[in-house]
């Protein structure tokens, strides 16, 4: 990690994603749209930043989808996983994103990773997956870390 990518990441919440997967690019495009504080940084699982920042969390496989990391780089970070990840993702922005985010956390969890798992399942045929991470545009460089003609 360079001490750019630091700087940017440190204390703000990190969602780690699917770069090839157009799902979840999609998800990545919806938050930079409807984040109004522009709090939200991004880095896609299979980028070195990507891994980099999931050596920090006891994980015995790279997950699938989507990870979100609060308060990135400090001693109060946190990861969510899978479904927790999108509730809380969606509970970071204004309404009413966050309180359908509160909602979808108070679904039993076992209901909400049943539903994740089929998508995630699904995702490549449904929605499609690129060859290679798409490159951010220029007013996203500083948002969407590891992907670029800037590395």
């Amino acid at each position: 990690m360079t001490d750019t990518e630091r700087r940017q990441i440190e204390g703000h919440p990190l969602l780690l994603y699917d770069g090839v997967c157009a799902l979840c690019n999609g998800l990545v495009r919806f938050l930079l749209k409807r984040d109004r504080q522009g709090s939200l940084r991004f880095t896609p699982l299979e980028r070195p930043l990507g891994r980099e920042v999931l050596e920090r969390f006891p994980l015995h496989e790279v997950p699938d989808g989507v990870v979100l990391v609060t308060a990135a780089l400090t001693s109060s970070e946190r990861a969510y996983y899978r479904s927790d990840a999108v509730g809380a993702v969606l509970q970071l922005l204004g309404n009413p994103w966050k309180a359908a985010g509160r909602a979808m956390m108070v679904l039993p969890r076992w209901l909400r990773e049943f539903g994740y798992g089929v998508i995630a399942r699904l995702r490549y045929r449904i929605f499609g997956r690129y060859e290679t991470c798409p490159l951010p545009s220029a007013e996203q460089r500083d948002r969407i870390l590891g992907v670029g003609v800037y590395e």
